[in-house]
């Protein structure tokens, strides 16, 4: 079986949900959280909700996971017994990781390192970690797993909504999106990422809850006539909202294969701030017709 020698390498901020990376034995790539008095470790010794505690004191910043950090996980993941790695991060658009990994990778003699850059964030991102341990459950080889996880990074689409445009601003995150205009006008920008995975706005509307139907629009339009597909709701202090728009997924489409749920990482939260609520899209089928 080809599963056995291929390991499943993912940057902390692909969201995907502790209980498809325990159900699969992803390894994980922290991102680090930087305050002034100390560094944090990604999902490892800090939280979401300690984070938007602090967020009145101290908006932190984040930075990629050191060299150290990476040889020692593809050290690690050569001592369980593998011989190739596929590595999914975040947009090399919004973050350096998917490049340190690649050169690190390509220093390392005892494996065969392939990185994907999804093009995406969060749970966008996530969607094409999970469709990779799925394409290795079907037994596929390695040289088919590159190919095709990189011919679908198209089919994968995040549309998610920030409560204010303040922490991708500071963040310097912005992208394409035009942040003084949308908090001038009280305007809630639904924000997804481009063909080159940089942030940009695909729609505004006026409020919280007409912004969420707009959501819930833009993803009708991406599914199109698609027939297989997975949906995934993921939020940052937004809890009841999100659980709000899984049920409304559930009935809008009652064809879809499965939804999944979770919370972004602290390093997302970090330049999101509080009220995220995002839903992810992965076609899986290729025409729609």
């Amino acid at each position: 079986m080809n599963k056995e020698k291929i390991a499943l390498l993912v940057d902390s901020g692909t969201d995907v949900p502790a209980e498809i990376m325990s159900q699969y034995g992803m390894y994980m790539l922290p991102l680090q959280i930087i305050y002034k008095d100390r560094t944090y470790t990604d999902k490892v010794d800090i939280t979401a909700e300690e984070i938007y505690q602090r967020l009145p004191q101290e908006i932190p910043s984040t930075s990629l996971p050191d060299g150290e950090t990476i040889n020692k996980i593809f050290d690690r993941i050569k001592a369980d017994g593998y011989e190739q790695v596929l590595a999914v991060t975040i947009s090399s658009g919004l973050s350096g990781t998917y490049n340190v990994v690649r050169l690190m990778g390509e220093q390392r003699n005892d494996l065969d390192i392939f990185v994907l850059d999804t093009k995406n964030i969060g749970i966008g991102a996530g969607l094409q970690a999970i469709r990779a341990a799925e394409l290795l459950n079907e037994g596929v080889t390695w040289q088919e797993l590159k190919e095709q996880l990189l011919q679908e990074v198209v089919r994968n689409k995040v549309f998610f909504n920030v409560a204010t445009l303040e922490y991708l601003q500071k963040g310097g995150r912005i992208g394409l999106v035009a942040s003084i205009l949308g908090n001038a006008l009280k305007l809630n920008p639904i924000i997804s990422c481009n063909d080159e995975g940089i942030y940009y706005t695909v729609a505004k509307s006026r409020g919280r809850k007409k912004s969420l139907d707009k959501t819930v629009e833009l993803v009708k339009q991406y599914i199109g006539n698609h027939k297989q597909f997975r949906l995934a709701v993921a939020q940052g202090d937004a809890l009841a909202e999100a659980k709000e728009m899984k049920t409304r997924l559930e009935q809008e489409f009652p064809q879809v294969k499965e939804i999944f749920f979770g919370q972004i990482s602290p390093a997302l939260v970090v330049h999101t701030g509080p009220g995220l609520l995002g839903v992810g899209v992965q076609l899986l089928d290729e025409t729609g017709i």
